[in-house]
């Protein structure tokens, strides 16, 4: 049989510490036991919800260098300005500058706009204008001036259409003066008819290269069969 472990003064007092602290609280020595649990419980929970955490999170917003802003271009190219020399009836008459897309009615404003001599009922003001045209207005019972081909470029042209030229008979010199028909269109037209034949109705234009429907529209207040 094994020999008893001696107890010390130290391991007595131990031993008593739960029974004299109920003793003097008035309650159980479990109860001394589980209240000192609850404790150390409490710390190790407290501990562990404020511990800091181990690795520390930081968060990396971008710099404003760093982020592409893309930028809308807004460089528009401008077409360069018609120059058209208006003549006859307005008040300045010479060589004048429009924006590319201009009409008649543009190019005598820009002349200072019509005298009181202007045959008003012989105008076309829609007509579109093009860059080195001249663009003629006739005075009240003035006849329609000569043709004068320039060297490149459009030809001069009434603005009213009181000549009607023949596109089937008319020379290309004579189709110059039609709005818009330069010396390589006006060839264009003779080749065409040679081939093809006469042309029926001034629509027949068309098939003809270089005239578009809106050139057709130019030519055909002047233009006939």
């Amino acid at each position: 049989m094994d020999a008893p472990v001696p107890t010390t003064e130290a391991d007595l007092d131990w031993r008593r510490a739960p029974r004299l602290l109920a003793d003097r609280l008035g309650v159980s020595p479990t109860a001394v036991v589980m209240g000192v649990l609850g404790i150390v419980a409490a710390g190790i929970g407290a501990w562990w919800a404020f511990r800091p955490p181990s690795v520390p999170v930081e968060e990396v917003l971008p710099f404003v260098g760093d982020v592409g802003v893309s930028v809308p271009a807004t460089t528009t190219t401008v077409p360069p300005p018609l120059v058209v020399h208006v003549d006859g009836a307005v008040t300045v008459p010479g060589v004048h500058e429009v924006v590319a897309g201009s009409r008649v009615i543009d190019a005598i404003q820009a002349a200072g706009g019509l005298t009181t001599e202007a045959d008003r009922s012989r105008l076309n003001l829609a007509l579109l204008v093009e860059d080195e045209q001249r663009v003629w207005v006739p005075r009240m019972g003035e006849d329609e001036p000569p043709v004068v081909a320039p060297s490149g470029g459009s030809s001069e042209s009434s603005v009213g259409g009181g000549a009607v030229v023949d596109i089937n008979r008319a020379s290309p010199t004579e189709l110059e003066a039609l709005p818009g028909i330069g010396p390589s269109l006006a060839a264009a037209i003779v080749e065409h008819r040679e081939r093809e034949g006469a042309f029926a109705t001034v629509e027949e234009l068309l098939d003809v290269a270089g005239i578009g429907p809106a050139k057709l529209e130019q030519l055909r207040p002047m233009a006939g069969t």
